[in-house]
């Protein structure tokens, strides 16, 4: 009786850190997630000498600024910001990101698409931005992506070390 009083009391004080364990681990992993993404817009645009365009897209296939539904990279040839994959010639579909966790929230500051240049460089008229990721109900686990104006990703950290993640700024993580 002894054994299973102590374990239950155990049980108790670990299930909260568990909790939070499971959202920073999600938080993590949704951070990385969307760099990659990024980092493949950036490098296919190298790679296929071509200007390729990271964005949510709508019904219609046109980009839209639902930054928190499914992000779609593709080659978009006439920088419509729409995807036309039946377009002579075709726009070719490079990868799609799933959208995050219906509680979450992830907000973009910058256009409503990222477009990188054949030199690996953001487009003028797409601009750079802070990618804010915000877990419902743990705002001290608030994460960021900034894509500089070279092309260049950062994740945000913990400058300061009050455990709260902070942008290149020292301002801390927000979402509105």
């Amino acid at each position: 009786m002894v054994s299973i009083a102590v374990l239950g009391v155990v049980t108790a004080i670990a299930m909260p850190s568990l909790s939070e364990f499971r959202v920073k681990m999600r938080v993590d992993n949704e951070i990385a997630q969307l760099q990659r993404t990024v980092l493949t817009t950036r490098n296919t645009a190298i790679n296929l000498e071509q200007n390729v365009t990271l964005c949510p897209l709508n019904g219609s296939n046109t980009c839209t600024n639902n930054w928190a539904g499914e992000l779609t990279v593709f080659v978009d040839l006439d920088q419509d910001n729409v995807f036309e994959p039946g377009a002579v010639p075709a726009e070719i579909l490079i990868k799609i990101k799933k959208a995050v966790s219906t509680t979450d929230t992830l907000n973009y500051t910058g256009f409503s698409r990222i477009t990188f240049a054949s030199t690996g460089l953001l487009l003028i008229n797409s601009g750079s931005g802070t990618f804010s990721y915000c877990p419902n109900g743990y705002s001290h686990l608030n994460r960021a992506v900034i894509v500089s104006p070279s092309g260049r990703t950062y994740q945000s950290t913990d400058t300061d070390n009050d455990g709260e993640d902070e942008d290149r700024n020292n301002s801390a993580i927000t979402c509105p």
